[in-house]
């Protein structure tokens, strides 16, 4: 039972059946009276048990079981594999981490004879990661795996929207760890949220169209399509925004979409954002959490005046190794949610990863209104480790280690 064994009788068999492929193979070599996959859904508070094909009937729905002080959420807030074994049983219960970059994606369960040694904890473990490649490389050929993150039916607005947000909510790599969540009002708005790694950047986004329903999906599709374009043709974040609210003006039919846009540079750290009207992000430093007060532009698609090609100002974010970062929608500012201490909270969930923080704090908005959103609540959380001299020096061909922080203002900032 090796890690190419697996990945090539996952890539042998048919998309649908790639996970119960591996699952039987692990079964069989460690004795194992049943192997399963469990797969995260949508909210990331229960998880899907994923049956052998066959069996799976996807025009009924996914079985929901919540994670709320089970072990399965212990794995997936340590990620670390558990072992369960109660003494009136004879099977031993072994529950490990299916994720990839920090995006948890499942767990993968096993029930075993014996307590396992340390060498078969290895190979459940490498099985594991397994698995979430297979999971990635297969779910763009089958519906299975988005059947399974669904717990509740969708509207027409809310798949929509689903589609917008990158394929992984969270991405861990050297210089930061992000993670996006999402909840959905009942009568489905326009947030979004985004995020590329490019060769020396980081890339985020967070955006919310107007209005709700269907209407909102499609104005959200229309600005982040442009935004994505843009992007990818290279444009800079002044020239992304420009491009957003131009496809809006020609397009939007008389909407408009708020957006942060932020940009870190991989070799320095500088980092740079666009606020088109949207609600201040907030730092945490020190085990403090301040505002961060921009110079406020137009949303996308705000028909006041005819645009100019520089209408959206690209201002200077002083970030630090060690701050967490936390982009939101309006819905995290619920009237309902008014008696919620929001940078309390955020400092509360500082040891958390921005994972597991993004989703308790959509938690907290979500139960202050009893279970009920008037409008959707989106949030990214965004921990900027630094980049390492060396890897930047190397990068740079130069010695920036004296530079100075930037400011919110573009100048630098006093050394403190």
């Amino acid at each position: 039972m090796t890690l190419a064994g697996a990945l090539e009788a996952a890539e042998t068999a048919a998309p649908v059946e790639s996970l119960d492929v591996v699952a039987r193979m692990l079964k069989d070599h460690l004795g194992a009276v049943s192997v399963s996959f469990l797969i995260t859904d949508f909210t990331g508070s229960s998880v899907v048990r994923l049956g052998v094909a066959d069996s799976v009937e996807t025009d009924e729905p996914a079985q929901r079981i919540p994670l709320r002080g089970t072990l399965y959420e212990d794995v997936i807030r340590s990620q670390q594999p558990q072992v369960e074994h109660k003494g009136e049983s004879r099977l031993v219960r072994v529950v490990a981490p299916v994720t990839n970059r920090g995006d948890a994606i499942g767990l993968l369960e096993l029930f075993l004879p014996a307590v396992p040694g340390e060498e078969v904890m290895r190979e459940i473990g490498e099985t594991a990661h397994a698995l979430a490649y297979i999971v990635i490389a297969n779910r763009s050929h089958t519906d299975v795996y988005q059947w399974g993150r669904r717990t509740k039916p969708l509207s027409l607005a809310a798949e929509i929207q689903h589609r917008l947000l990158p394929a992984s909510l969270a991405c861990e790599a050297a210089q930061f760890s992000v993670a996006g969540a999402l909840e959905p009002a009942a009568h489905v708005g326009g947030d979004t949220f985004d995020y590329v790694i490019d060769r020396d950047t980081v890339q985020l986004s967070v955006t919310d169209a107007m209005g709700h329903d269907v209407a909102a999906a499609l104005l959200a599709t229309l600005v982040v399509g442009a935004l994505r374009r843009a992007r990818r043709a290279g444009a800079d974040l002044a020239e992304q925004a420009h491009q957003a609210d131009q496809a809006m003006r020609d397009h939007g039919r008389s909407g408009y979409v708020t957006g942060q846009l932020l940009r870190i540079s991989l070799l320095d750290g500088r980092t740079e954002f666009v606020n088109a009207g949207h609600p201040w992000p907030l730092r945490m430093r020190d085990g403090e959490v301040h505002e961060i007060v921009p110079r406020i532009d137009l949303p996308f698609g705000l028909s006041l005046y005819t645009p100019r090609a520089n209408d959206y100002r690209v201002q200077a974010l002083d970030l630090r190794p060690g701050d967490r970062l936390v982009m939101l929608t309006d819905g995290m500012l619920e009237r309902n949610a008014e008696n919620l201490d929001l940078p309390d909270l955020i400092i509360r969930t500082r040891a958390l990863h921005p994972r597991e923080a993004a989703r308790t704090l959509i938690k907290a908005i979500v139960d202050a209104g009893d279970g009920q959103l008037d409008d959707d609540a989106t949030v990214m959380c965004l921990d900027w480790h630094g980049v390492h001299h060396s890897e930047r020096d190397a990068a740079t061909g130069a010695d920036l280690t004296d530079a100075s922080p930037l400011s919110t203002t573009g100048t630098p900032a006093p050394q403190q």
